[in-house]
């Protein structure tokens, strides 16, 4: 009785460090000549019967495993972090270090169009806003970062963005950079209601209206 208790004792710890099922050869193996694990295997399963872990067969081997009626507490709900395609990281790298910035200004550092699906992205994630209109022809919407923006990056502020120096630390500058090539710095943008060529957006101003001015890239 004692022997076919340790055997038991064995197979338990073998199924609980598994990292897959094991059939009965795989634990006749590890266990002292002679053992039956057949015998064991089915003290085990009533051992469990009830329990919050459960012995089953699976494709003709055997894991413990969480009591069907209990995977519940396993289940965890989060949100998956929306992914930003590769135009909408550039724009909002864009934004962050020209703000306050309009989309033709935008789309020249790009030298592609501004999509409207990609503003509207930014938009809708909080991670951008309209800030104004520039004092020039048709008043165009300026767009800045948000607070979103620095709690996302974990930046306590703009100034936190990286330089030059950072940037080819990393290796995202080329090291050989053309004469007069400098990196915009954002902590200097002061607030639109500052801004001498800004004006402050008008109350019925939303994201849906700007969007008329926003093509497909």
């Amino acid at each position: 009785m004692n022997d076919q208790h340790h055997i038991e004792r064995c197979i338990e710890a073998l199924l609980f460090a598994a990292a897959e099922p094991l059939s009965i050869n795989d634990l006749a193996r590890r266990l002292p000549e002679g053992a039956d694990v057949v015998e064991a295997i089915q003290a085990l399963r009533q051992r469990f019967d009830g329990r919050g872990v459960e012995l089953v067969e699976v494709a003709g081997r055997w894991r413990i495993q969480t009591a069907a009626d209990l995977a519940f507490l396993m289940t965890e709900e989060r949100e998956e972090p929306r992914r930003l395609s590769k135009a909408a990281q550039e724009t909002l790298a864009i934004i962050a270090y020209h703000q306050p910035v309009t989309r033709a200004e935008i789309e020249a550092v790009r030298g592609v169009q501004a999509s409207k699906g990609t503003l509207d992205v930014l938009l809708e994630l909080g991670l951008v806003r309209m800030r104004g209109r520039r004092r020039t022809p048709g008043r165009p919407v300026t767009y800045g970062t948000t607070d979103m923006f620095l709690e996302t990056f974990g930046l306590a502020n703009l100034a936190d963005l990286p330089g030059m120096t950072d940037m080819k630390a990393l290796g995202l500058l080329d090291m050989n950079l053309p004469p007069g090539f400098s990196v915009p710095d954002p902590s200097l943008a002061s607030d639109a209601s500052d801004t001498e060529d800004e004006l402050d957006l008008e109350g019925g101003d939303s994201p849906e209206f700007v969007q008329d001015f926003v093509g497909d890239e």
